[in-house]
């Protein structure tokens, strides 16, 4: 007895899924009893789920986050949505698809850096490359490459993920070499990859940061195009919640 359409189509699915032909999974799908094509969509099923598993911890590993976070029990209350962006569509991941960039600003402590975690989670889950960098590692990384003869090699990596997380933006003053660096991940990025930062500066202060007014405004107009700013108020998270409290 063959195997019914829906059991055929199972095993056509799961099989394609692990790199096998269509024309072998078919033929076998109407040759096999019920029992042995139920069997076989079985196997390779799982042989699907055990890939995708892999291939998820890979990429969270390669992501490289400090501190994974979810959004399970994140506190939203701070946020202040742009027109056109809300919370299923930053959750569902539909920017990294238009290839949108996020500036998420705000005061210190009030969920950006988790923000941005979790968003590098999902992607991750997903199946998406994400890559986690605060501003100072980043340009620390580029350096390092470039002294060594492979800044091109490690541009490229970069440049493979689907969102781009660059952390803590401001805290540290560039100086004008790690700014150029900067500078130049953000132009192979622009309208390619989905670039999420987080600062507590204002784009008026951003000169500051990279030491020339001229290439902040460039950086900030490549952002703006296609980005949108998610604005943070309210009080310190770890200030809430700390263990040392004044009397």
């Amino acid at each position: 007895m063959a195997a019914n359409g829906a059991l055929a189509r199972r095993v056509v699915e799961a099989g394609r899924a692990c790199s096998l032909t269509t024309a072998v999974l078919e033929e076998w799908s109407e040759l096999g009893t019920p029992r042995q094509v139920e069997y076989l969509a079985g196997h390779l099923e799982a042989e699907r789920a055990s890939r995708e598993a892999s291939k998820r911890a890979t990429l969270l590993r390669r992501c490289a986050l400090p501190a994974p976070k979810t959004f399970d029990g994140y506190d939203w209350a701070a946020v202040s949505w742009p027109e056109g962006l809300g919370r299923e569509d930053l959750t569902s991941l539909g920017f990294l698809e238009r290839r949108e960039d996020l500036v998420l600003m705000g005061d210190v402590g009030t969920g950006k850096t988790h923000m941005a975690s979790a968003l590098c989670m999902l992607a991750c889950e997903r199946r998406l490359e994400a890559r986690f960098f605060t501003a100072s590692s980043l340009v620390m990384r580029l350096r390092r490459a470039r002294d060594e003869g492979r800044l091109d090699r490690e541009a490229a990596l970069i440049g493979r993920a689907r969102l781009l997380v660059i952390d803590e933006l401001g805290f540290l003053p560039l100086d004008p070499d790690g700014a150029r660096l900067l500078f130049q991940v953000f132009a192979d990025a622009y309208e390619r990859q989905s670039v999420v930062i987080t600062t507590n500066l204002e784009f008026s202060r951003w000169g500051a940061v990279f030491g020339d007014d001229q290439m902040a405004a460039a950086v900030i107009d490549r952002i703006v195009h296609h980005g949108r700013l998610v604005q943070f108020r309210g009080e310190s998270y770890r200030v809430r919640n700390a263990l040392m409290q004044e009397g």
